[in-house]
């Protein structure tokens, strides 16, 4: 499978990963057409440059305010209710108010919901440093127009490279004091050092901010440590990002692209609890934030009372714990030891039916295809839209990619 390893001794950023994506080979108008899709065109303007940190020939992207946007909403004739109204719709929108933009944007299904997962991640880290439920918190790093479209266009990018796996190694987050809406505080930012808890981190270099709350909400959502290129990586190309600072380190993230080969084996472990005495609406939202923890399987089982099990790796163990003891009735816990599982390669691949594009979730083992799964909300969004049975266009997705892989 596709695969990217992130190498964080600078630090990372959306922008920084967005150029890295840029030079590795996506193209510049694929990535404009697409941020397209999200319906906010006269809202910001996207810099794209290539510059030199320290020697290193990277790519510099700027996210900002639309100057057309930015000028309309300044005009001396324009009231002061007007410009308040501006300021809380379009710099500080909850995470709720981007759920919406995404489900009303054509975006694919699998950018939808990579994007929702870096926000959902984001979202809890500043929820939990207001005191606030993450989708009522009104807050800069997730509101603001540059980190929707820095976390927008990071998603895209990895749909174009066709990256299921991503990798990375310890974080830089830099030194020294940051201004926020807390004041001066010290470096990293209080989001990102609830985004980074599970992950290794470090300080070296100038006094700077090197890893942001978007870099960190990637990182949290999507990536998996490893202290180096992975044994089974295989490098084919490597891409620069740039970051704002000129320092005495290269301001670079710099990302590998190649193949994984791993066939997926992995030390588990099991989280056990029977629940007889809890309102069941509850299992959705709790479902939602296990996974936003790093959950990698939920589910519930229908006995006399529901047996929930969650399994998880031993880094995300403690943090599942908690969210299960504060968000269900039970009092007890087993924990399970998994000694070996085996995972099938996954694959996203696209297919195109009379209806609209669907992607398709290809498992193959031992280089055998074993499944084949059209996406469900791809399926849903076509039938609506066609006014069509569901298992109508499910059912001609599958048909047809079945009929491309022979």
């Amino acid at each position: 499978m596709k695969a990217l390893y992130l190498d964080c001794a600078a630090g990372i950023s959306g922008n920084m990963f967005l150029g890295a994506c840029i030079q590795l080979g996506v193209p510049e108008k694929f990535l404009r057409d697409e941020l397209d899709k999200l319906r906010l065109p006269h809202e910001f303007d996207m810099e794209i440059s290539n510059v030199s940190k320290n020697g290193i020939g990277a790519v510099y992207v700027d996210v900002k305010l639309a100057r057309d946007f930015e000028s309309e909403f300044n005009r001396p004739n324009v009231r002061h209710l007007h410009r308040h109204e501006h300021i809380k719709n379009h710099s500080h929108r909850t995470f709720g108010d981007i759920k919406k933009i995404l489900d009303a944007s054509d975006l694919n299904s699998t950018v939808k919901n990579r994007a929702l997962a870096i926000f959902g991640v984001i979202a809890s880290a500043e929820g939990k440093v207001h005191q606030r439920p993450a989708d009522s918190v009104t807050f800069h790093e997730v509101g603001a127009i540059d980190s929707i479209v820095d976390i927008v266009g990071c998603v895209i990018c990895l749909d174009y490279l066709d990256a299921e796996k991503i990798f990375v190694s310890r974080i830089n987050t830099g030194s020294g004091f940051v201004k926020c809406a807390h004041g001066l505080m010290p470096v990293p930012a209080p989001a990102t050092a609830e985004l980074l808890q599970n992950f290794k981190t470090y300080h070296f270099g100038a006094e700077k901010e090197l890893t942001t709350p978007t870099g960190a909400a990637i990182v949290n959502a999507l990536a998996e440590f490893s202290n180096d290129l992975p044994e089974d990586f295989t490098s084919e190309k490597i891409g620069y990002g740039a970051g704002t600072w000129d320092l005495d380190i290269a301001n670079v993230l710099r990302v590998y692209l190649g193949e994984y080969g791993g066939r997926g084996t992995r030390h588990l472990i099991k989280l056990e609890a029977n629940i007889d005495d809890m309102n069941p609406q509850i299992y959705g939202w709790l479902y939602e934030r296990l996974f936003n923890a790093g959950a990698l399987d939920v589910w519930t089982t229908n006995r006399p009372a529901q047996m929930l099990s969650v399994l998880v790796d031993a880094e995300h163990r403690d943090v599942c714990t908690k969210i299960i003891f504060a968000e269900t009735t039970t009092i007890g816990l087993r924990e399970i030891e998994i000694s070996r599982r085996v995972e099938a390669v996954r694959k996203m691949s696209k297919v195109e039916t009379r209806f609209g594009e669907v992607q398709c979730k290809i498992s193959a083992y031992d280089g055998k295809i074993v499944s084949i799964t059209p996406e469900y909300e791809d399926c849903r969004r076509l039938a609506e839209k066609n006014s069509v049975p569901l298992k109508v266009v499910w059912q001609e997705a599958l048909t047809r990619q079945e009929a491309r892989l022979g």
